[in-house]
């Protein structure tokens, strides 16, 4: 076994041993054990229900992270660049990163109603302040004379865009992803449990109205091991291509 894998293997049958040991002292239904949870996973999965479910949440997930980090970075790259604008709308941003959640959420379903695009709405609205500025600050912290260099070679908007600045704010796209992707699913669950008739959310406020403990931890832990697995293949690798020039 690769040692890469040891010590999160060892981990996590150390988490599901001191699981069965508090499910079996506490013997009480709000705490099942680990194969009761694991058979609930494998019949959802089986009936279809879970995949189903999932899907819905993924591709809401990928809608409003694309369109976030779009956003979020083209304007970040302009308050960056640009210190009149980046002090204009600095208020706006400190206003959009206090407003909570919920009351995003909340408006969104209000003013839209219980629609598709206003659930988008509401995590896109919610995510964009962290992305913006965390690329503002990369935008600010950018090589002067290399951007110097590039105006005297006659680069252009687009060339210097791709070969001087796109590289040095590399690093906090991909910060701003990481954080953006544990932040967007968590905001997405909420969503679907107040106004959508379908996702993980959805089936979440089910299984609570029916105190199904077992079904609740069951898409939990299908969802989690989902977004590691992103995390694991996708954006880590991404993360250590952006670190690539370092020691």
């Amino acid at each position: 076994m690769p040692k890469i894998l040891t010590h999160p293997l060892a981990s996590i049958a150390a988490f599901g041993l001191l699981w069965q040991l508090a499910a079996l002292a506490a013997a009480h239904p709000a705490l099942p054990t680990p194969s009761t949870v694991a058979a609930v996973l494998l019949a959802e999965i089986r009936s279809g229900q879970l995949p189903y479910h999932l899907g819905v949440t993924l591709a809401r997930l990928a809608a409003s992270f694309v369109l976030a980090m779009g956003l979020g970075t083209a304007l970040g790259i302009l308050l960056g660049r640009h210190p009149k604008l980046d002090r204009f709308f600095d208020s706006w941003l400190v206003l959009f990163l206090n407003i909570p959640a919920l009351v995003t959420i909340i408006l969104c379903y209000v003013w839209f109603g219980l629609v598709e695009s206003a659930a988008i709405a509401a995590v896109v609205v919610n995510k964009l302040p962290n992305v913006i500025v965390t690329v503002r600050e990369g935008t600010r912290n950018l090589d002067r004379d290399l951007l110097e260099m590039a105006g005297v070679y006659r680069f252009g908007r687009l060339k210097t865009l791709r070969h001087v600045i796109w590289p040095q704010l590399y690093p906090f796209v991909i910060a701003a992803s990481r954080t953006g992707l544990a932040l967007i699913w968590k905001i997405i669950l909420v969503v679907e449990l107040l106004g959508r008739s379908n996702g993980m959310g959805y089936q979440l406020h089910l299984f609570f109205q029916m105190f199904n403990v077992p079904a609740i931890l069951a898409y939990t832990l299908a969802f989690v091991v989902v977004v590691q697995c992103i995390e694991l293949w996708v954006l880590k690798p991404l993360d250590r291509h952006a670190a690539r020039w370092r020691r």
